[in-house]
């Protein structure tokens, strides 16, 4: 992988604070032309360090007023691939990760009632073949969600 210097970095914290913002500001702030940003930009896409950009919704305006966060245990860690197939279905599941501790996998679940959850565990999670356990927990407030700090080099 190609190395990132501190102009790519510089970049990277200035549009991961707003990914709306005009190359041509983000060329003023790091004092080159909006040619090099773009093609900076362009470069840390190809080279998978900017993975995605858009716009994020709150699920309580469309009325998922509910995360969890749910941790799955297996029968068996090797058949952690076709769980995540079958959870993949289940549009309410939003992050699936395998861990290492008390859980097989742990999934960021957003449900509109606890009604809803019930279903969700109940009726779609727990009847996955190989899943044995499932444990909930409910978040009551979201304090902090941020971008990984990008450390530049003095």
């Amino acid at each position: 992988m190609e190395k990132i210097d501190n102009l790519d970095k510089q970049i990277l914290e200035i549009i991961s604070q707003n990914a709306r913002i005009p190359f041509k500001d983000v060329a003023a702030q790091c004092g080159v032309s909006r040619a090099a940003i773009h093609q900076r930009v362009q470069r840390l896409i190809d080279m998978g360090v900017i993975v995605g950009s858009g716009y994020h919704v709150n699920p309580k305006s469309l009325g998922y007023r509910t995360c969890t966060y749910v941790g799955i245990k297996l029968e068996r860690g090797s058949m952690y691939k076709t769980v995540v197939a079958e959870l993949q279905k289940i549009p309410e599941i939003v992050e699936c990760h395998f861990t290492t501790g008390p859980y097989t996998m742990l999934t960021k679940v957003y449900a509109c009632d606890n009604e809803h959850l019930m279903e969700l565990l109940n009726n779609r999670m727990q009847e996955i073949p190989g899943v044995t356990a499932t444990e909930t927990l409910i978040s009551l407030e979201q304090s902090i969600k941020k971008e990984i700090p990008i450390r530049i080099d003095k």
